[in-house]
């Protein structure tokens, strides 16, 4: 494909940034402060997890907490202000064998880049169950802040464990009537306080050590078929919706054979910087991070992907 595009006219950039989310747009503050003329192409999902997500608590600086969506545009806003090109488009193909660094997007346009910083985020995983993915967008989702209201009144259930879990199955509860947690263990793995407002909300049932077995209805979700891990018990429980909330997959598929990634698909970076297995490329975010994944220590990253590209850059202009 990168053969057949034209080189000759093709837009040459200081610094590419792949991706948006708290990670890439804190990378194009920073790389635009210092006047790198940073481009941001945004990916499928402009602004990252955070668009899905209601509340946020835990974010310095907003002691009141803020929604999701509104500190994501927060983030562009400020971006932008100081010169940050922020662009519709995906990067489907890259070619790092050498400088300038090569990027398709949207698979016809052909961009160069003289450094790129990898903000591509992570996505939802799902259970694998054939009715589940025949159900997705008929009562399963993965996002309880898009699609919980279309469930009010109505029993819902959520599969997971961990603090996308509790967040997700608490805010059900403002409009579903009754919220079934499914957790294939014996116990949680979010923190304590996550866990606490989940077992202290009257609305919530946990049903533990029970796994998914199949995702029941013709034309909507009318229920589930659960099995007991520990005694192989099978049952039917009656809701109306399945969410699931049991990880994310990084979004480095692009990068296959030319950037160093572990078995799940998190790519490697130095043990205290942001530097790949290639010069001039830096990842950041949940691209990178498999151990907090939150939207400050994403930004941190961002900040450190920008601070090492244009020390990198004045490395290579010297």
């Amino acid at each position: 494909m990168i053969k057949e595009l034209n080189f000759v006219t093709a837009e040459r950039l200081k610094v590419a940034i792949i991706g948006t989310g708290p990670a890439g747009l804190t990378a194009a503050l920073y790389a635009a402060r210092a006047n790198l003329s940073p481009v941001v192409f945004e990916g499928p999902e402009p602004g990252g997890q955070l668009m899905t997500t209601t509340d946020v608590e835990n974010f310095p600086g907003f002691p009141e907490g803020i929604m999701g969506p509104e500190m994501m545009q927060r983030f562009r806003d400020q971006a932008t202000r100081f010169g940050a090109d922020l662009r519709w488009g995906m990067v489907t193909e890259v070619d790092f064998s050498e400088r300038p660094f090569k990027l398709v997007v949207d698979e016809e346009i052909l961009v160069l880049a003289d450094a790129v910083i990898v903000s591509t985020g992570a996505s939802a995983m799902y259970l694998g169950l054939e009715n589940e993915l025949r159900l997705r967008g008929y009562g399963v989702s993965a996002c309880a802040t898009c699609d919980g209201a279309f469930f009010k009144n109505q029993e819902v259930a959520i599969v997971g464990g961990g603090d996308t879990a509790m967040e997700e199955a608490h805010y059900l509860t403002r409009h579903a009537s009754k919220v079934y947690l499914i957790h294939r263990r014996d116990s949680f793995r979010a923190s304590k306080i996550m866990q606490e407002r989940v077992l202290n909300n009257p609305k919530i049932e946990v049903i533990w050590n029970t796994v998914v077995k199949d995702v029941l209805g013709e034309k909507e979700v009318t229920g589930l078929t659960l099995q007991n891990i520990q005694t192989e018990a099978v049952t039917t429980l009656s809701v109306s919706g399945l969410f699931v909330a049991i990880g994310h997959k990084p979004n480095t598929d692009v990068f296959k054979g030319q950037l160093d990634m572990d078995a799940t698909g998190y790519l490697k970076t130095g043990p205290d910087n942001t530097y790949t297995n290639i010069p001039g490329v830096f990842a950041c975010g949940d691209a990178q991070d498999h151990v907090y994944r939150q939207a400050v220590t994403a930004a941190g990253t961002g900040c450190m992907a920008a601070i090492d590209t244009e020390r990198w850059l004045s490395e290579q202009e010297a």
